[in-house]
């Protein structure tokens, strides 16, 4: 409980980063380095520090376990708080795509990340947490 009285819970900002188009489009992941999930594929993402804003702590979870640090416009994918999501607690995630249209085939895992590398959407690993949905609502968003 916070100040307020009201329960709060742990909020985080992700990203599904998509490049390519049709049956080539790749999305980029990370391994993840610590628990919960440690070693299982994740969109690149993490915690919201006090006062960020979401799509800012998603830009900058994106720059610090993949090196990409992206300009372009974000676009909002939606917010997931599904019970059960995070089995470290109460967690609320505002998730959010962007489509890449230059190169940026380097990324280099930092962080709490112990890789980063791209997947066909065809070809995708099993994701941690609920990330797997999150995909799929990005890659319906981005048509």
């Amino acid at each position: 409980m916070g100040d307020s009285g009201y329960p709060k819970p742990a909020m985080s900002g992700d990203t599904v980063v998509v490049r390519g188009t049709g049956p080539d489009r790749e999305v980029l992941l990370i391994r993840r380095g610590r628990q919960p999930f440690e070693g299982a594929w994740a969109l690149p993402g993490g915690f919201i520090e006090p006062f960020e804003r979401p799509e800012d702590a998603a830009r900058r979870e994106l720059a610090e376990e993949t090196g990409l640090a992206l300009t372009q416009p974000f676009m909002l994918v939606g917010v997931y708080g599904e019970r059960g999501r995070d089995p470290r607690g109460w967690t609320v995630s505002a998730a959010y795509t962007v489509r890449l249209t230059g190169d940026a085939s380097a990324v280099c895992a930092g962080d709490d990340a112990a890789e980063a590398r791209w997947f066909r959407v065809d070809a995708l690993p099993d994701l941690a947490f609920d990330h797997d949905a999150i995909v799929a609502d990005a890659l319906v968003s981005l048509g």
